[in-house]
Formats: structure tokens, C-alpha cells, sequence
């Protein structure tokens, strides 16, 4: 070995090893198959999770892939601003690639090692970073574990020049006479193929000493991303289609359909990218990714990566051929795999019977890895990647794994997996109930649709995790009380056991000789030895609700109307039936009751209390939700300061008053429509004229901090008489149908209230004053209480012909009402006569008794798109079933 001094532009500077002889025909280059590469046309790039579902049953069992996006993405990269390149600094990590794989356990060579760089200071620095330290480990005899130090900041620039150099010094064939490629091609570079030979002749053999830089793990929100962001959701530069893009990978990992999307923190690795800048062999040891998430790493620029994968299923094997080659190492450290710090070669694992796959990764390309697949390589030059986690719902059978094998293995976690299945339970019930009641087919819709019923990945996920709750409660065998966790238990701090690190978010055990102690169910009982009545345990959910949110992933419509009306994550603090106050901590606790034989917690409220509980929590997330961004929105609408949820926010007493008004009570009139002489055509209220349309304001249903317009309009419902329709003007297809005006708007403002569920994670802004505006009244929002209104319909039966309207009109101008005092007459529409048929008698009946969900039922078959014959035969069928019932 030959130790040559260089000297880079600043002040760094440096001994790097040269080979005394690069001997091409001494390449250990393992012979193994290669994994699939994709290339998706510009419409299947569109999705970037659902081009990864598409393609997974084709790669999964090869453990990565290689994607090579259309030629029409190429996104502009920050980090080669001039400023940037020339300027931002990076740390690095100094890889002994001679000691990846043939190497002593450290308490063996400290002494041999220390008088070894005495004798060869392979690499002197003149000047190093003050607060350095080691990313992996600091040094090996400070710690007893093998690990990469600390090595000198870089530029991108400086760092370009360095591996130009290393590899122009390693790689010179001018000394071998028995080569003349020099001397024909003075700019000849080694082919892919002959570094990779190099690499692992470096990693197999041991005998030559070569060190190198690794930039790796470098956090992009300290040092920038790769990816463009975006500035203005209305600019219209060339990068914004990058910014917003879902392979834009600060973007994936919470795009629509990650469940990663249900955690809040920023996880640093995890849910925000790490950059990675490489020179010649700096490596990435075998490794799995935390949680066995799934990974997508992107190349921005440079020479290519060279990648070796294991499929998943063969993650036990890989383990056990790497314990059975480096068996002293994994002695002296068993948790060696969880270091990335240990190379093993591809070719040894291919005699071991493990498949090995390997792929080039150039730049511009994607590598995905599925999850615990096992992966490794190296860099074969200057290049500069970006990788982050993604967690498409096909990963919570995995992650499930990943958590009770480090429970196992006494790993602390990285990210909650209850938090994260739970998150994906609730949301994806929430839009089977909307399904049920809207018949909205919306993407989100769809997408939770696709993973739920009995044989949905999302539905076998949370049954066997429900399953595995359930039998450890059971283990306890009532030595524990049931208590209801507090909805911030784990908001503020990570919760976790003190045996196994065992994430607590859905359930937790404790006692009170140790108030900030807590186990997971399975450790419940090696936290003390207190008696039982001193030991209680946390429930987010209890038992019923867990099997009820199965259920309801089913299909089970009741189920999942509770669940769809328990009120992001707060519904447990409202399901107790006894309060406790805590002697252990500060926490307020509902103790919860249990039947040990039978293993289940009771319902703590009934059906009729549960609805009013909801009701009460719908109104409070109106108040809560839609104060959201309320002021800009108003501005954009033209409305005094009032908010998105029908509330008056700071404002004065006059503007309070001039909201009022202008919500809901100014009704223009588009079109009076045609008078028919027909019963149901009016009532003592109103003349329902046939084909009338009126405008007015309202909060909208597609997005409730906004304000729209509505159509309400009057059509022919045969011999249903009237049909009342209200429709978003701007989405004529939003629209909501009924025999009754009043009902008609009852849906509208139930649709409203499912949108606010979905939003009502948003916290409220603070110190607001509020005062609700008048009940929506839908008589009113037709426009049939407008004067100007009631005068244009008027005129359409100058002969009176309408008696009924007109008697009573009569009537109430002579001073005398037939009507009761105090009765609710306006919006009401009169009992059916007895004189009409059987069919309408009975479903109007049916329709004016419905509640709002049973209404937007009925609107989707009324104005479904079945023909008049088969929607008669339809309604005549309820009708028959409706009077067996009654009979």
C-alpha cells in the first residue's frame, strides 16, 4: 500500500491510500441475478402509491426494484445552485471498506489496531470540525463497537473534486506495462462492472487498507432537499409540477393512501428525507428499514449505485448466514444488523441458498425496496441521492410484525404502529359511512373501499391486532382495573414499556406506587408486586368498541355509524360510566367495567345517549373545525367577519347582525316555474310551482370554511307530486332530493356535518368570541317565506285555482287561523289525504317520518339513474313490505 498526501483547495488536509496495483483480472464480482426495472408511461406516473400497488405483486418476491421515471420528468434540483454547491457544508463518516466484513471483534485487536494507524496514519487531518462527533460510534476502543468516525465537513463542490482525484489515483493503469489503455484513452474511467469487481476484492479479501467518505443521513430540512417545494399554490412555474408531485419525496410519505399520513411528528429518516452524498465505495451496510417500512430512494445526480436486495421472506435466512459466517462478531455485539456497519458478500449468500439480486440505479431513477427486504451497496463515484419511508396500507400486516419482534428484542420503536392502524381504521370507516349515506364516490372513497370489507388488508390489519388485545386482556384474568386512557396520553411524550419499549397508544398498564411507569399488557405484570387493586390498566378503546370497529370494516352500517360519529380520537373520554380520580397522577381517569368471564367491557351508554353525545360533540366541532382560516375566506366571499361554521367571531354587535341576515335570508329568484292543479302541489303555506329555481348562500358541503351558492328548485315527481332539489351551483352533481323542502335542507346540513368530522383535527384558533346564527330553516332557504318571492309564485294562479292556499290565506287575513297556536307550521308540509292512493299515501308518509340518513338513502334511489318503470316497480316493492310490516 502506498500512502500518497494530498492537498485539496482550503484547508483540509489529507493522506489517502493508493493502490500499489489495481489488478483487473483479481475482481470478485458476485454472479447474481438481476431485479425487475419498471417503466411507467407518463399516466401511470401520475400516482406514484398507485403505480407501487400495481407494481408489487410483480417485485415484492425480488425484495427491490429499479424505476425509471418517463422521459419527460426531470426535476430541477436545488442543491446545484451555485451558492449551494460552492458554499453549504455536510458532514461525512470515514468507512474502513477493508474492515466491512473481515475483522476482529474490537476487544480482540484494540492494542494490534492502535500501534497499526501509529505505524500507518492512513488519514491526518489539520483541521476538523470542533463539536464532531461520531455518527455511529465514536471510536472503537471508547466504546468496544466497531463503527464509522467523524471525517472532515465537505462542500458539494470540494467533495466532487476529492473523489475525482481518489479515483484518478486509485484506478491509474499507466504503472502496468502489460496495459496500454492509458495511453490510448488518457480520459478512460473503470466500467460499473470493474469497480464493482474492485469493491468486493476490497470486502472479501481484507488485505488492502482503503478508507473513503460517506456523506450519509444528512437531514434535508438542515441542509435542503433535492426536490424543488412549493412557493405558491398559484404560481405557475416549470418546478411546481415537481414541488407538488407525489414522487416528489417530501411529499410521499403522507400522500393519500400512507398511513404515515396519520403521524403527526416529523420524523427525521422517516417522514422527512435524508440525503446521501457518495464517493468511490463509500457503502450502505445491510440493513432493514425501521418498522420494515417500505423505501424509495432517488438519484439526483452523479455516478450510478450498485444495489443488492433479499426478498422478505428470506429475511430469517439472511440473519442466520450472517451469524453463521461472523459468528464472533455477533457475539461480542448480537445486535450487529441494527449498526449498518457489517457487509457480507452476495456471493457467499448465494452459496447459502439465500437469492441475492442486484441493479444499477443511475441517475434520474428510483430504487424501491419492499418491506424487510434486506439491502445494501455502494456508490461507484461523486453522486448525491435522496430516500425517505412511505407506508402504503399493504404494510400494516408488516409493521405489526416489526413491533412485537422488537418488543422481543428489546428495540425501542422509531414511530406508534397502533397510532398509525387506528388513524387508518377510523378515516376509512368514516368514508364507508359517508358512502352509505352520500353515495359520493369519491378517489378517497374508492381508495378506503379497496382495503376494507372482510377480505381487506385494512380489516384483517386491525382484526388481528384487535385479536391479539383481546387475549392478552384475557391473560390478566380481572387482576387489573379497566381504565379510560385520556385522549393526550401519548400526545405530549412518547409512551412506552419499561420492559420491552413496546409502543402504549392504544392500551397501557400501571399502578399507583409508580405514577409515570407504564408496561404494555403483555409486561403488565412484572411492573411491581403491589396488590392488585393498586394496578390498573389504560384503555384508548375498550373491547366492544374494537370488535365494533371490525365490524363496521365489514360493512356492518350500525357499526359504523358510532364510529363515524365518535369525533377524531375523543369519542373513549365520553364512553364511561363511573369517574375516578386518579391518587397516582394528574390524569383524570373513567374506570370502565369488565366481565371477566366473558372478556368484554360493557357498553357505557346506550344508543339514544350515544346520539345525543354525538349531536353535542357534531356542534362542537363546528365551532371548533370551521374557525379554521375563517377571516380570509370571508374577505374572498364578500360577508362581514363571520366564520365557515354559521359563527360570528369578534365581531361587533352589528356586524353580528348584518352576518344574520346575509346567510341564509337573501334569496334570489331565477325562474317562478309553471303552476299545476294537482294535489300536493301546494299546502296551506305555499304553491309549489313545477320547474322553479331560486338562489341563495350557504356554507358549502365540498369545503365547510367556505361560503357557495345553492339552486333549490321544484321538480315533477309523478306520483310522488313535488320533488325538492338543492344542488351546489358550481357542482350541479352535489345535489340533494326530497318530498319535503325542510328535509331536503336537514341533508344538506348533515352532509355538512360529515365534512366537518374529516377536518376536525384542526385545532381552533384561540380567543374568539362566538354567537351562533339562527337554526337553518329550509322553507325559508327555498325562498317561500320571501315576499317577493311569494308575490311572483302568486301570479301564476290568478284564478285561485289551488284552494287549499288560497282558503287559508283567506282565512289568516279575516284574523281567523284553523291552525293551533304555538303548532310549527312553516316549512311542515300538511298530512297526506286520505283520498290520494294507497302508494302515495303511504310513501310520503314513509319520506316526511325519515331521519337525514334514511333521506339521503332514498334520494339515491329517487334520483338514481333507473328508468320510471324500474323505479316504480322499486318503490311499489317497499310499499308492499312496508304494509306486511304493519300488518
Amino acid at each position: 500500500m502506498i500512502l500518497r498526501h494530498i492537498r485539496l483547495k482550503g484547508s483540509i488536509a489529507l493522506q489517502q491510500p493508493m493502490s500499489a496495483g489495481w489488478n483487473p483480472a483479481e475482481a470478485c464480482r458476485p454472479s447474481i441475478d438481476e431485479a425487475p426495472v419498471f417503466y411507467p408511461s407518463p399516466e401511470e406516473f401520475q400516482d406514484a402509491l398507485a403505480y407501487i400497488e400495481k407494481l408489487r405483486p410483480k417485485a415484492e418476491s425480488y425484495g427491490i426494484c429499479r424505476i425509471v421515471p418517463p422521459d419527460s420528468w426531470r426535476p430541477p434540483c436545488p442543491l446545484k445552485d451555485k451558492h449551494i454547491w460552492e458554499n453549504s457544508k455536510f458532514s461525512t463518516r470515514i468507512q474502513q471498506i477493508d474492515l466491512l466484513q473481515n475483522r476482529e471483534p474490537i476487544n480482540k485487536t484494540t492494542k494490534n489496531r492502535r500501534r497499526k494507524r501509529k505505524r500507518h496514519s492512513r488519514m491526518g487531518i489539520s483541521e476538523r470540525r470542533k463539536d464532531s462527533c461520531c455518527e455511529a460510534a465514536s471510536s472503537p476502543e471508547m466504546d468496544g463497537k466497531f463503527g464509522f468516525q467523524t471525517g472532515p465537513d465537505f462542500t458539494l463542490d470540494k467533495f466532487q473534486k476529492y473523489d475525482d482525484y481518489f479515483k484518478e489515483c486509485y484506478f491509474r493503469i499507466g504503472d502496468h506495462p502489460c496495459d496500454s489503455r492509458a495511453s490510448v484513452d488518457k480520459k478512460w474511467k473503470p466500467s460499473v462492472e470493474e469497480i464493482e469487481g474492485e469493491y468486493w476484492r476490497i470486502v472479501e479479501q481484507g488485505t488492502d487498507e482503503v478508507e473513503v467518505y460517506y456523506g450519509a443521513d444528512l437531514e434535508t430540512h438542515k441542509f435542503g432537499g433535492g426536490f424543488s417545494k412549493q412557493r405558491s399554490k398559484y404560481a405557475g412555474s416549470d418546478s411546481d409540477q415537481y414541488a407538488s408531485s407525489g414522487w416528489n419525496l417530501s411529499n410521499l410519505p403522507r400522500l393519500p393512501g400512507s398511513v404515515l399520513c396519520f403521524e403527526n411528528c416529523d420524523i427525521s429518516g422517516v417522514i422527512i428525507p435524508w440525503l446521501y452524498v457518495g464517493m468511490c465505495f463509500s457503502t450502505f451496510c445491510w440493513h432493514v428499514e425501521d418498522h420494515h417500512l417500505y423505501s424509495l430512494n432517488y438519484l439526483h445526480m452523479g455516478d450510478p449505485k450498485i444495489w443488492y436486495g433479499i426478498p422478505g421472506d428470506l429475511a430469517l435466512s439472511f440473519e442466520n448466514a450472517m451469524k453463521k459466517h461472523l459468528p464472533d462478531l455477533f457475539e461480542e455485539q448480537p445486535d450487529l444488523m441494527h449498526e449498518l456497519v457489517t457487509q457480507l458478500s452476495p456471493s457467499i449468500l448465494k452459496d447459502e441458498g439465500v437469492l441475492v439480486y442486484r441493479t444499477v440505479q443511475n441517475s434520474g431513477e428510483f430504487i424501491l425496496t419492499f418491506p424487510r427486504a434486506y439491502h445494501s451497496g455502494f456508490n461507484c463515484g461523486f453522486n448525491f441521492a435522496e430516500a425517505v419511508n412511505v407506508a402504503p396500507v399493504d404494510w400494516l400486516a408488516h409493521g405489526q410484525q416489526a413491533v412485537e419482534l422488537y418488543s422481543k428484542q428489546r428495540r425501542k420503536n422509531s414511530l406508534s404502529h397502533d397510532k398509525l392502524l387506528l388513524g387508518a381504521a377510523k378515516e376509512a370507516v368514516q368514508s364507508l359511512w359517508e358512502l352509505s349515506v352520500s353515495r359520493k364516490k369519491t378517489p378517497k372513497i374508492l381508495r378506503w373501499k379497496r382495503v376494507c370489507r372482510e377480505d381487506g388488508l385494512l380489516t384483517k390489519a386491525v382484526k388481528k391486532r384487535v385479536q391479539m388485545e383481546d387475549e392478552r386482556l384475557n391473560r390478566l384474568q380481572n387482576s387489573f382495573r379497566l381504565l379510560n386512557m385520556e385522549d393526550d396520553f401519548d400526545s405530549k411524550r412518547e409512551r412506552e414499556c419499561f420492559l420491552c419499549f413496546y409502543d402504549l397508544h392504544l392500551s397501557a398498564s400501571s399502578c399507583k406506587c409508580s405514577p409515570d411507569r407504564y408496561a404494555c399488557l403483555t409486561h403488565a405484570k412484572d411492573l411491581c408486586s403491589c396488590e392488585s387493586s393498586e394496578r390498573f390498566v389504560l384503555l384508548r378503546h375498550n373491547l366492544d368498541e374494537l370488535h365494533s370497529m371490525v365490524k363496521a370494516l365489514e360493512g356492518d352500517l350500525d357499526a359504523a355509524k358510532v364510529w363515524a360519529h365518535k369525533c377524531c380520537d375523543k369519542s373513549s373520554s365520553h364512553l364511561g360510566i363511573e369517574g375516578l380520580e386518579s391518587d397516582a397522577g394528574t390524569n383524570k381517569l373513567v374506570e370502565l367495567k369488565h366481565d371477566g368471564d366473558e372478556n368484554n367491557d360493557k357498553k357505557a351508554v346506550d344508543d339514544e345517549n350515544l346520539d345525543s353525545i354525538c349531536k353535542l360533540d357534531e356542534e362542537k366541532i363546528m365551532v371548533e373545525s370551521q374557525k379554521q382560516h375563517m377571516h380570509r375566506n370571508v374577505e374572498h366571499s364578500g360577508l362581514p367577519n363571520i366564520d365557515g361554521g354559521g359563527l360570528l367571531v369578534n365581531a361587533s354587535k352589528r356586524d353580528q347582525n348584518r352576518a344574520t341576515e346575509s346567510l341564509g335570508h337573501s334569496v334570489e329568484l331565477l325562474q317562478a316555474g309553471s303552476l299545476v292543479v294537482k294535489k300536493l302541489w301546494c299546502t296551506k303555506q305555499a304553491i309549489y310551482p313545477k320547474g322553479f329555481k331560486s338562489r341563495v348562500k350557504f356554507l358549502s358541503v365540498l369545503d365547510p370554511t367556505k361560503v357557495t351558492y345553492y339552486i333549490s328548485e321544484i321538480l315533477d315527481a309523478g306520483l310522488l307530486g313535488p320533488l325538492f332539489r338543492v344542488s351546489v351551483e358550481e357542482f350541479p352533481s352535489e345535489n340533494f332530493s326530497n318530498v319535503s323542502a325542510e328535509k331536503c335542507w336537514e341533508m344538506v346540513i348533515q352532509r355538512l356535518r360529515l365534512e366537518i368530522l374529516k377536518r376536525c383535527n384542526q385545532p381552533p384558533e384561540p380567543s374568539s368570541s362566538l354567537l351562533p346564527l339562527q337554526t337553518v330553516n329550509g322553507f325559508e332557504m327555498f325562498g317561500f317565506l320571501s315576499p317577493q318571492i311569494i308575490q311572483a309564485v302568486e301570479t301564476l294562479d290568478p284564478n285561485h285555482q289551488l284552494e287549499e292556499y288560497w282558503n287559508y290565506k283567506s282565512e289568516k287575513i279575516s284574523g281567523f287561523d284553523s291552525t293551533k297556536v304555538g303548532e310549527k307550521n312553516t316549512g311542515e308540509e300538511a298530512a297526506p289525504d286520505p283520498s290520494l292512493d294507497r302508494d302515495t299515501r303511504l310513501l310520503r308518509g314513509l319520506l316526511t317520518k325519515a331521519t337525514p340518513e334514511e333521506l339521503i338513502l332514498m334520494h339515491g334511489l329517487l334520483c338514481g339513474q333507473s328508468s320510471g318503470t324500474e323505479l316504480r316497480e322499486e318503490l311499489s316493492s317497499l310499499v308492499d313490505q312496508m304494509e306486511k310490516k304493519g300488518s
